[in-house]
């Protein structure tokens, strides 16, 4: 049900690009689409525009809902609407599920134009760097010469980077939230984990699992628990579950006997019934190969060094997937490289879905740089 604050009743829309995009990986993809939603108004000079980029599982459906009746608001809702944070009374929000995505883009589950079939297993490797190029090829679709801000969390946040670094230009503000500028070895190991998990259920069929009318659910729920717990805070999961037990005593068996056994399986169920696992395992490699420094000798100062915009950072004291470390990492390159920057750690036991959640400090403190932004925009 739609609460006040809301954007109200939206509508995607998706948008063709009769144009080939040349791929990181060699591939050029002949067209695509990509599906948006957009809030607020674009003001007379196209100056108050902000682009929402989302992270491993998200999509272009950010705000308000799809009927008077939905009961699931956009998924950061909390963030994006009038008078919050994000306010679309001031200015006008582009949300987008990116290429590779599964929720209309064209991704795996399109149709390939040069063999009128579904693109499957044959869909190309894409990067962080193909979605900014792709996003850009966005602006101009709307006559934006210039965001006012590029906003994201996680793998979100890598794409504010990536725009900052790609189109110092095309950029005011950064928003990078619980994010890092690559990833950690030991992320890239739980990345391999959980696609081992999709690459070898029996129902996989070396990705063409439609044309074979299967779909590997195993796979891509298990990788969806293991994923899911490293979002999450020991503190924040111990106090929701702790290890209390379904029914009174040990069944001494392999079936759910702990509340957060059934949390988990739930979580996987609903996950492996609505995401592609296709596109799972591109969302992964994209993360992985994230490394915009790797271009210029692994100096993620020198890496920064023709960036414009104004940046803001921003993480989370209990998220140990993308800790507080690796967001310092890039503020102190920001620094080195002299170039404005903004930082804060919020205390948090919300993991690493605290930048989904509304912890009031850091709402605030968006809020805040949010209103600097606005005033950059009236400037």
């Amino acid at each position: 049900m739609m609460k006040n604050g809301s954007v109200g009743i939206v509508k995607p829309e998706k948008i063709p690009f009769e144009m080939p995009l040349a791929l990181a990986d060699g591939h050029t993809l002949p067209r695509f689409d990509l599906m948006v939603e957009t809030y607020g108004t674009l003001n007379a000079d196209k100056s108050n525009a902000i682009l929402i980029c989302h992270a491993l599982s998200g999509n272009h459906h950010v705000a308000g809902y799809y009927t008077p009746e939905d009961k699931h608001p956009g998924w950061w809702d909390n963030m994006v609407g009038p008078g919050k944070p994000i306010d679309t009374e001031r200015f006008f929000v582009v949300g987008l599920n990116n290429l590779g995505g599964c929720h209309g883009s064209t991704g795996p589950v399109s149709e390939n134009p040069e063999t009128g079939r579904e693109y499957g297993a044959d869909f190309p490797m894409v990067t962080v760097k193909d979605w900014v190029k792709s996003q850009a090829a966005l602006a101009d679709y709307f006559g934006i010469s210039q965001w006012a801000a590029v906003v994201g969390g996680s793998l979100g946040g890598m794409q504010a980077l990536q725009w900052a670094i790609d189109y110092p230009d095309r950029l005011k503000h950064a928003l990078v939230i619980a994010s890092a500028p690559k990833l950690s070895t030991q992320n890239i190991a739980f990345n391999d984990v959980a696609r081992q998990a999709i690459l070898t259920d029996p129902d996989f069929n070396e990705g063409n699992y439609t044309r074979a009318k299967t779909i590997p659910r195993r796979g891509l729920r298990i990788a969806r628990m293991m994923g899911h717990i490293t979002y999450l805070a020991e503190d924040g999961l111990g106090a929701k579950f702790g290890r209390e037990l379904r029914s009174d005593g040990y069944q001494y068996g392999y079936g759910v006997e702990f509340e957060v056994e059934s949390y988990l399986r739930y979580q996987g169920d609903k996950f492996s019934g609505r995401f592609d696992a296709n596109t799972y395992l591109l969302m992964t490699k994209a993360l992985d190969y994230f490394d915009p420094a790797a271009d210029f000798g692994g100096n993620l100062t020198r890496t920064l060094q023709n960036v414009q915009a104004k940046f803001f950072v921003a993480s989370f004291s209990s998220d140990w997937r993308f800790s507080p470390a690796r967001s310092k990492e890039l503020v102190k390159a920001l620094i080195a490289a002299r170039k404005p920057v903004q930082y804060i750690e919020i205390e948090s036991k919300h993991g690493h879905d605290a930048f989904l959640m509304e912890d009031e400090a850091y709402i605030r403190a968006v809020a805040a740089y949010m209103n600097n932004v606005f005033k950059d925009v009236q400037s």
